[in-house]
């Protein structure tokens, strides 16, 4: 069966879209903590881990979807299907559990404040190759499910056998609990305990019923940092990542919930590529790697500070270089040598139709 040709112009420019959106974002936050004065802390070097986790769902995810969109078919050798389904499924895992070990990090820093003087870097570099590694570990037995199947009249697709009848909705539902649904609860756990911790140390402090360095409520009062200071520090954290999960949250719901309903509702026939609700909530997926980096950046200021700061210094030093190389020549062309004191000007510009058993699952490694 032919796909719907509309939708499908509307999805490559959709996808393109937000491959270059998230490519340029991710790496600007990159550029920005390359660039960044200031010693990069803790937060940034799991900003640095959840960019580059974005990057891998931006090249090896939304890039390959947007030539199979173009091409309809997959065009490749079987070795190849495998390893992209792989790399497909690995941007997923690694981007949820980056922001997994990044908020059990803010746990910890708030919560547990004392934890946090004990190799603090050592541990956060153990939680981040632990995220890496899980996350390939888990992703490997997309090896077994994808192959180069022989749909007939020598036509070749990226597929997937399913065991009828559970096959498919035991994979689905896999995928769906531990991409979605357990980081899911973690975050929201986490974010439970950030909060009323946050709001026990807020109304300790303001009550002020007790003298320096002794506690309150089982939370200790200390004179080295205002109220204010230290208010204002943890709740910036706190909306930040906050914003993070509802972004996450907002943009893989709708994604997970059709899938789930798509193999367990009754009576319902579900077409690859063509159905609109699917390809929507698929594109809504995606573009939540492309969210991410202009989050950080509004939170933490001085990353887009410092990504202008560092292309406008570029750009200075490419038109200074080319003044100095003009003043060069024409200062060779005289009969004598002078010094250049004068600045140099600046300018300003201002898939066809199958059974539950056997899909032909293209786009995120789940779509049915």
């Amino acid at each position: 069966m032919d796909r719907d040709q509309e939708l499908a112009k509307i999805e490559i420019a959709v996808l393109a879209v937000i491959f270059v959106a998230a490519v340029l974002g991710n790496c600007s936050v990159l550029l920005g903590l390359y660039k960044s004065k200031k010693k990069m802390s803790r937060m940034h070097l799991f900003i640095k881990h959840l960019s580059l986790a974005d990057l891998v769902v931006a090249f090896f995810q939304v890039l390959p979807q947007l030539c199979w969109e173009v091409t309809y078919r997959f065009y490749g050798p079987d070795f190849l299907c495998r390893i992209i389904k792989h790399l497909q499924v690995f941007g997923m895992f690694a981007s949820a559990y980056m922001l997994v070990v990044m908020t059990a990090d803010r746990y910890i820093a708030i919560c547990h404040p004392l934890k946090t003087l004990h190799q603090p870097t050592k541990r956060s570099y153990l939680m981040i190759g632990s995220a890496w590694i899980i996350s390939f570990i888990l992703s490997t037995p997309q090896y077994g499910i994808f192959y180069l199947k022989d749909l007939g009249d020598g036509v070749y697709d990226c597929w997937a056998d399913f065991i009828s009848p559970y096959g498919l909705k035991a994979y689905i539902t896999w995928i769906t609990i531990s991409i979605f649904v357990v980081p899911v609860i973690i975050l929201l756990t986490c974010y439970g305990f950030i909060c009323y911790n946050i709001w026990r140390n807020i109304k300790c402090k303001t009550k002020k019923e007790e003298p320096d360095g002794k506690r309150c409520n089982g939370l200790l009062s200390t004179s080295v940092s205002s109220v204010r200071t230290i208010s204002r520090a943890k709740i910036r954290t706190v909306k930040m990542t906050f914003v993070i999960v509802t972004a996450y949250i907002i943009c893989w719901t709708p994604y997970f919930t059709i899938q789930m309903w798509s193999v367990y509702a009754e009576n319902t026939n579900w077409i690859d590529n063509e159905d609109t609700a699917v390809t929507v909530s698929a594109l809504l997926a995606s573009l939540n790697s492309c969210c991410n980096p202009w989050i950080y950046m509004f939170f933490s200021g001085h990353l887009l500070q410092d990504f202008i700061f560092s292309v406008l210094c570029c750009s200075r030093f490419k038109q200074s270089s080319n003044k100095e190389d003009s003043d060069s020549s024409t200062r060779r062309q005289t009969s004598f040598t002078r010094v250049q004191t004068r600045s140099p000007t600046h300018s300003t510009d201002t898939w066809k139709e199958s059974p539950k058993s056997s899909r032909s699952i293209k786009f995120l490694p789940l779509q049915t």
